[in-house]
């Protein structure tokens, strides 16, 4: 039994570090955040809805001023403050937005906001136990490996949640009479808008698949469902 004592102890301390993370974020929203009731989006909030055979789509403003847009694990969706003012800035359109809000849904529907608070322990897991291994036998790199091993890990399984997350935000777009269109000028618009490129970090490393990729994604989607 002892010799298991450290492998029960690192799963106590990562179920610890979840419920914390989770507790913090869920404590952060709703100190920061406010129902989303905007002229220009209500309607978009209403037609998602009914194309889902539901109630008009509830959302929530986060209040900082990057742009983006986020689905809590308790299933709420929120766009930030700084996405509200380039909607009213005229630099992104009603539909546009609707298109985040059908991506954060996607990710709801598919539990990956819970998923990924459990790949974060994952990742730590991963991380401690290769540091272990590795720092016996490159001391002074191990740990670095380690690291580096398990965040490419933790973004692939993001890429992958992206790409659910857009095929969702596309059905239901194209469902709510909005097309992807206003999915795709987005993303083309995103670089500039976040003030971030791409390229500035390996793909592999990247929590978010490449823009082009995502966009060629979505237009095969649209093709062949068109097609059928």
């Amino acid at each position: 039994m002892l010799k298991f004592t450290p492998i029960i102890l690192l799963i106590l301390y990562l179920a610890a570090v979840w419920f914390f993370s989770l507790w913090r974020l869920k404590q952060e929203l709703n100190q920061r955040s406010t129902p989303l009731s905007h002229p220009r989006l209500t309607p978009m909030l209403e037609r998602l809805g009914r194309a889902m055979d539901l109630p008009a789509v509830r959302a929530h403003v986060y209040e900082v001023e990057p742009v983006n847009g986020l689905a809590a694990p308790d299933g709420r969706i929120f766009l930030t403050r700084g996405f509200i003012r380039k909607l009213d800035a005229g630099e992104v359109t009603p539909e546009e937005l609707a298109s985040v809000i059908a991506h954060e849904l996607g990710h709801v529907a598919h539990g990956h906001a819970r998923r990924r608070m459990i790949d974060f322990a994952g990742q730590n897991a991963i991380r401690m136990a290769l540091a272990g291994i590795l720092g016996r036998i490159i001391p002074g790199l191990g740990v670095w490996i380690a690291g580096l091993v398990a965040t490419a890990v933790a973004a692939r399984l993001s890429r992958d949640d992206e790409f659910e997350a857009d095929r969702f935000a596309s059905a239901l777009m194209i469902r709510a009479g909005l097309g992807t269109d206003p999915q795709i000028s987005l993303f083309r618009k995103l670089d500039r808008l976040t003030g971030k490129g791409m390229g500035q970090a390996p793909a592999w490393l990247l929590s978010h698949p490449p823009t082009a990729r995502r966009i060629a994604a979505i237009e095969a989607h649209k093709a062949r469902w068109h097609d059928g």
